[in-house]
C-alpha cells in the first residue's frame, strides 16, 4: 500500500523539524554563584538581589537566569527576607 500525499508531507515536515532542532543547540547557562565560589547569598546585598527581580517585582525563574537549584533556593529566601525587612519592595512603583 502506497502512502498518501498527506502522509508523505507529514514525513517531510517531521524530518525538517528534526533537522532544525538539531541545528538550534541551546547554550548552557552557567550559575554565576558557582563560578564565583559564593558560599551563601546575603539578604543585605541589595544590588545583587535586584538583578534577580523583574521590573514588576517578581522573582526571575532559574531557567532564565541560569542559577543552579541550590542557589535559586537561597536567592528566593534572601529576596523574601529583604522584602520583609523593607530592603526591597514587594511591588514596583511603576505599576501603581
Amino acid at each position: 500500500m502506497r502512502p498518501t500525499v498527506t502522509q508523505r508531507g507529514n514525513q517531510r515536515n517531521f524530518r525538517e523539524n528534526q533537522e532544525k532542532k538539531e541545528m538550534q543547540q541551546k547554550k548552557k547557562r552557567n550559575c554565576r554563584f558557582t563560578e564565583a565560589g559564593t558560599i551563601w547569598i546575603d539578604y543585605k546585598d541589595e544590588k545583587l538581589l535586584r538583578k534577580f527581580i523583574s521590573e514588576q517585582g517578581k522573582i526571575i525563574p532559574k531557567r532564565i537566569t541560569g542559577t543552579s537549584a541550590k542557589y535559586q533556593r537561597q536567592l528566593v529566601t534572601a529576596i523574601k527576607r529583604a522584602r520583609h525587612l523593607a530592603l526591597l519592595p514587594y511591588v514596583s512603583d511603576a505599576i501603581k
